[in-house]
C-alpha cells in the first residue's frame, strides 16, 4: 500500500513540475479570483431583498434568477431541463408572524421575549395562540420498553413541553436515537401537549444558541403545534419556581439514565402564525460549459455549491447567510467567470450548479441524483463548496473516500495557496453525500474554524476573511482545470 502511495505522489510531482511560480503561468486567468468579486456577489445574497433564501420562498426565486442570469451572460448552456432550472418540489413553512414569546409574572404582568435574540421559532413550527404551563421533559424520548419513558409520571395535556434539542451523548443498549425532531414532537402531541419550548444542552462544550434551521427530518407536519428555541438564560428564568437548574438536570439525566420530568409551575405565552405548503416549487440551477474534446466532452465535471439558507420569521429577522452558504455560491460563480472569460476550452464539459434545500435535508443535491442531468458514470468528478468564506485555513473532506483526487488538490496547495490543513474524511459530506453514495468521486471545500456564526443572523459579509475566501476560490478553480483538462481518471470510490 505505501508503495503504491510513493508512486501516486511521483506521479503528480511530475504532473506539477516546473510550475512552481506564479499559478497563472499554467493555470490561465486564476489571478483574476479576486475577494472584491467573491464578497460581490456574497453582499447581495446576503442582502436583506432576499430574507435568506429559504428554499421555496420569493427572496430565493429571486437569488435563482440572479445566477442563472449570470450563467446566461457568460455563455453556459441551459441545462436544467426548464432553462436553467431544474424543477421539484419540498416541503416549504413560512413564518409570517405575528410571533410572541412571554413570561407571565406572578401578578399576571408579563416580560417579553424578543424574537431573534431570546427565542427563535422552529423552521417548521405550526401556528398557534397559546396560554399554558410548561412541563420540563428531559430529552422528550417514550421507550417503555426500555424503561425510558420521560412522559410517565408528568401530566403534559394541554401544557407547553419543554426539552433538550440535542439528543443524549449516550444510548439505551446498542440502539442510538432518533435525531429527528419532528419524531419528538410528535412523541409529545400524542401526549396531548400544546407545544415545545427547545433549549440546548448547557453542558455542552459551546451550547447552542437559538439558531434558524429547517432541518426536522421525516414525518407529518403539525401544523398547529408552536415550536420554539429558546435562549439558555430564558430558559432558567421559566425554570426559577420549581426550584430547578438546567445544567444539573442534564447532569443527573446522563449520569442516571432515567427520567427526571416535573411541571415548572410556570405559565407563558406563545404566539406563532406560519403558512405550510406541502408541495412548493423550488429548483436547482445549473450551467453547462461544454467540452473541446471529441471523447471527453462527454465526461463531466459538477462543481456545485448550495444556494438556500433558513430565510426570515415575521418580518422582523432574518438569517443572512453569508458565510452558510453564499460563499459557496460565489465561489462556483467566481470559478465558472474564471473559465470562460480567460478563454480556456477545457477537455471535459463542467456543469456549474446551486442546489435548493440543502438546510432542509441535501434535497437539491438529492433530486439531482436521482435524476441526473448527465449520466452518473459519465461523471468524473463532483466538487462541494460549503461555507468557504470564514475561518483560518483550508480544508478539503473527503479525501479518504477519493485520495488521488484529493492529492491533486493537496499538490496544488503545497505550490500555491499553502493553506490547507491535512484533516480529511470519508463519505462525502453535505451536498457530496448523495453523489459519493452513488459512486463518484467528490472533494468537499470549506474552511477551518468556518461556523461561527452558524445559522446566526450575524452570518454577515462583514464576518469573511477575504483572504482565505480567494484562496479557496483559487484551489478549487486549480483543481477544476486539472479535472477538466484530462488529468484525472475517474477513481473507484472507496466507500
Amino acid at each position: 500500500m505505501m508503495k503504491k502511495y510513493f508512486i501516486l505522489i511521483f506521479i503528480i510531482s511530475t504532473l506539477f513540475a516546473g510550475f512552481r511560480g506564479n499559478p497563472d503561468d499554467k493555470y490561465t486567468g486564476v489571478d483574476r479570483i479576486k475577494s472584491e468579486n467573491l464578497l460581490k456577489t456574497v453582499t447581495y445574497l446576503a442582502s436583506p431583498e432576499l430574507q435568506g433564501r429559504l428554499g421555496g420562498s420569493e427572496g430565493f426565486y429571486k437569488a435563482a434568477d440572479y445566477m442563472a442570469n449570470e450563467f446566461k451572460a457568460l455563455g453556459l448552456k441551459p441545462i436544467g431541463g426548464n432553462g436553467y432550472f431544474q424543477e421539484f418540489s419540498i416541503e416549504y413553512n413560512d413564518i409570517t408572524g405575528p410571533c410572541g414569546f412571554a413570561k407571565v409574572n406572578g401578578d399576571g404582568s408579563l416580560k417579553s421575549y424578543r424574537l431573534g435574540n431570546d427565542y427563535v421559532c422552529r423552521g417548521f413550527t405550526g401556528s398557534g395562540k397559546l396560554s399554558a404551563d410548561v412541563v420540563f421533559a428531559g430529552y422528550g424520548f417514550f421507550y417503555p420498553d426500555k424503561n425510558f419513558d420521560e412522559y410517565k409520571d408528568i401530566d403534559v395535556n394541554g401544557k407547553i413541553v419543554m426539552m433538550f434539542k440535542q439528543t443524549p451523548g449516550w444510548k439505551l443498549g446498542e440502539e442510538g436515537w432518533n435525531q429527528s425532531l419532528r419524531y419528538r414532537a410528535g412523541i409529545a402531541y400524542s401526549k396531548g401537549a400544546v407545544g415545545i419550548i427547545f433549549v440546548s444542552k448547557p453542558n455542552d462544550a459551546n451550547p447552542q444558541k437559538p439558531i434558524g434551521s429547517t432541518m426536522d427530518g421525516e414525518g407529518e407536519q403539525l401544523e398547529n403545534f408552536p415550536m420554539i428555541h429558546a435562549d439558555l438564560p430564558v430558559a432558567g428564568e421559566i425554570l426559577t419556581k420549581s426550584g430547578k437548574e438546567l445544567k444539573s438536570l442534564q447532569t443527573e439525566i446522563d449520569n442516571t439514565k432515567s427520567p427526571k420530568s416535573f411541571a415548572t409551575n410556570q405559565n407563558v405565552k406563545i404566539e406563532v402564525t406560519a403558512k405550510y405548503d406541502k408541495a412548493r416549487k423550488t429548483m436547482n440551477t445549473a450551467g453547462l460549459l461544454e467540452g473541446t474534446d471529441p471523447v471527453l466532452k462527454n465526461e463531466y465535471l459538477i462543481i456545485g455549491a448550495h444556494l438556500d439558507h433558513v430565510g426570515g420569521q415575521a418580518g422582523e429577522i432574518y438569517f443572512p447567510g453569508a458565510n452558510d452558504n453564499a460563499s459557496g455560491s460565489a465561489s462556483v460563480l467566481e470559478m465558472a467567470r474564471t473559465f470562460v472569460n480567460s478563454g480556456i476550452k477545457p477537455k471535459r464539459s463542467i456543469i456549474f450548479i446551486l442546489f435548493s434545500n440543502e438546510e432542509s435535508g441535501l434535497n437539491g443535491a438529492k433530486y439531482y441524483a436521482e435524476h441526473p442531468l448527465v449520466p452518473v458514470e459519465q461523471t468524473a468528478a463532483m466538487f462541494n463548496n460549503d461555507c468557504v468564506g470564514h475561518g483560518d485555513s483550508i480544508q478539503i473532506g473527503n479525501g479518504n473516500s477519493a485520495p488521488q483526487l484529493w492529492q491533486i488538490t493537496r499538490s496544488l496547495d503545497s505550490m500555491y495557496t499553502k493553506s490547507m490543513i491535512m484533516r480529511t474524511w470519508n463519505g462525502g459530506g453535505a451536498d457530496a453525500d448523495p453523489f459519493h453514495k452513488k459512486g463518484i468521486p467528490c472533494l468537499y471545500f470549506v474552511t477551518s474554524f468556518s461556523y461561527t456564526h452558524l445559522h446566526l443572523m450575524s452570518d454577515k459579509p462583514e464576518t469573511l476573511n477575504p483572504d482565505i475566501f480567494e484562496k479557496i476560490c483559487k484551489l478549487g478553480y486549480m483543481s477544476a482545470y486539472e479535472v477538466a483538462m484530462g488529468n484525472y481518471k475517474r477513481e473507484n470510490v472507496i466507500k
